[in-house]
């Protein structure tokens, strides 16, 4: 399952590239008019070889501009939907934290909550230890939990498990097979497991699961209509591009139809579209979804270190965002996406005025080089269109 930016071939991508600082804030391209600048950053994708982007940005006078690129399918040519539906994976992060920081606001939840007090007996052995590990630990990846989520090494491996399914509870027994990285609290590492336990707690607190919830207080009230929970179901919603997947070995294969949401969970487990997922974004930036006290809660940020940090020079995480510097100052707001064949990049300026989502159907892992191509390209596109010259 490709729920993080590193994935199998992260091992490779850690030893092979490090990053300068400010690469993925490229120079400004030539001035093409504002459409014209977004299209060329999204054909620059499709040149590192992802074969269908689609990009909308909303500017500060609530203006679309949407591009395309590439092929929905490689065997049909059919060009690629303007507002296809998406996994879109980890950014489902944001919707997650979203909720419990609204229960966290009603006074239902503290942040400071211990696990083992929501959970008891979930968070334990091998040196797990739910005592001290709290609900802003899982929310911002400080929490020590070794991740170990089941995962995709070639395309053998795909088609024989691609309709599995695993209950969350036994996902969560996963990783506490494993020593924690480190004590709560005492460093930083991307934890899909931190956020599939706040999905258990939300359900512990409301009685309801956590898509539900998130539904009710996001998704509805925003009229979020084409954002949905797949549940079982192995197929996107039409009109989707097809999702691609180029492993550390083997050739390009079609990786659409599986069941990786069914155990993405509350860490990945949402569809969407750009459409949608820009006017989520604007709304929790301009402050629409959380009351001011957890607002700042949510930009209160620690540093990424390591590779995630090499990619993404200057991010820091808050509860359910990250924040990274803009080429032309200031910063933005923005939660990556990466599962099976789909790739999701966006961010909002932090008034919520101005937003850009791009989404990419294919996800390269074959080499460093392209690994890290495909991720600079959309950085880019990002910083262009949010420094307005997208």
């Amino acid at each position: 399952m490709r729920l993080t930016l590193l994935s199998a071939a992260g091992a490779l991508f850690a030893a092979a590239v490090v990053v300068p600082a400010g690469a993925a804030a490229a120079a400004p391209l030539p001035d093409a008019g504002r459409r014209g600048t977004l299209q060329l950053d999204a054909d620059a994708l499709r040149d590192v070889g992802v074969t269908g982007v689609q990009a909308r940005v909303v500017d500060d006078k609530g203006r679309e501009q949407v591009v395309t690129s590439g092929v929905a399918d490689v065997r049909t040519g059919r060009p690629v939907p303007a507002n296809g539906h998406f996994r879109t994976a980890s950014v489902t992060k944001a919707f997650v934290a979203t909720t419990v920081l609204q229960l966290v606001g009603e006074g239902r939840l503290s942040l400071d909550d211990p696990v083992e007090r929501l959970l008891p007996g979930v968070v334990a052995g091998n040196g797990n230890d739910g005592r001290k590990i709290t609900v802003r630990h899982l929310l911002q990846h400080t929490s020590g939990l070794h991740d170990d989520l089941p995962g995709f090494s070639s395309p053998e491996d795909f088609y024989q498990h691609r309709y599995d399914t695993y209950p969350v509870e036994e996902l969560v027994a996963r990783t506490m097979r494993h020593r924690p990285d480190f004590a709560p609290g005492k460093g930083w590492a991307y934890s899909n497991t931190g956020y599939l336990l706040l999905g258990m707690i939300v359900e512990r607190i409301t009685g309801r699961p956590w898509h539900t919830e998130v539904g009710a207080r996001v998704l509805r009230p925003l009229r979020l209509g084409q954002t949905s929970w797949p549940g079982l179901s192995p197929r996107l919603p039409r009109p989707y591009a097809k999702g691609y997947q180029r492993f550390e070995t083997g050739p390009l294969i079609d990786v659409t139809e599986n069941r990786d949401a069914s155990y993405a969970g509350a860490a990945g487990g949402l569809i969407t579209t750009t459409r949608d997922l820009n006017r989520f974004l604007r709304a929790l930036a301009a402050g629409r979804l959380l009351r001011p006290a957890q607002m700042r809660e949510l930009r209160r940020t620690v540093p990424v270190p390591g590779v995630r940090g090499q990619v993404w020079p200057g991010a820091r995480d808050g509860l359910g965002l990250f924040s990274r510097p803009l080429s032309c100052g200031g910063l933005y707001w923005f939660h990556t996406g990466d599962i099976l064949g789909y790739k999701t990049r966006n961010g909002v300026t932090a008034d919520g005025r101005r937003s850009v989502v791009v989404s990419m159907s294919t996800v390269l892992e074959d080499s460093a080089e392209h690994m890290i191509q495909q991720e600079n390209a959309a950085s880019a596109l990002v910083d262009h269109a949010l420094c307005g010259a997208g």
